[in-house]
């Protein structure tokens, strides 16, 4: 093995790693954010395929979630989902505590948010149910609804 071989493979592991580490860092705002989408497109009853693409859209465009893969994103919406189906208030307690690891950082809250009402109106109508469950991870995530315009 020639010195530019081991230094490029020396290199590829450390870029794993730094991936690895990454999504350990961000694995809260990942469960986070795929509780938030869950409670939010299950407001209304139905889970429309224009939610699950704006919620896709998000996590690739955000820099701190494009290192987990559409495979990941999925199966973590999907167990917030499968949570709240099959028992709807320890799904949604499950879910409010991953929103909750947020509470300490207000720019990440209110990301969120915004994430929340953009998947909530991307089928064309954000209606009362979808508001109040906006409303209420707000307020879980200590952040002033009328901010948003909510309230």
């Amino acid at each position: 093995m020639s010195f530019n071989n081991f230094l490029n493979k020396l290199k590829t592991k450390a870029n794993d790693l730094k991936t690895e580490a990454l999504k350990y860092k961000n694995k809260d705002f990942l469960n986070a954010s795929m509780a938030g989408s869950a409670l939010i497109a299950m407001a209304d009853g139905n889970i429309s395929s224009e939610e699950k693409q704006k919620m896709i859209k998000f996590i690739e465009s955000h820099d701190a979630l494009s290192i987990f893969t559409t495979s990941e994103v999925i199966k973590a919406f999907q167990d917030f989902v499968s949570q709240i189906e099959f028992d709807k208030d320890i799904g949604e307690a499950k879910a409010y505590q991953a929103l909750g690891k947020m509470k300490s950082n207000a720019e990440a809250s209110r990301l969120l948010i915004r994430m929340i009402i953009a998947i909530a109106a991307s089928d064309g109508n954000f209606d009362d149910t979808e508001k109040k469950v906006a409303i209420k991870i707000a307020k879980e995530l200590a952040i002033n609804p009328s901010e948003f315009e909510l309230e």
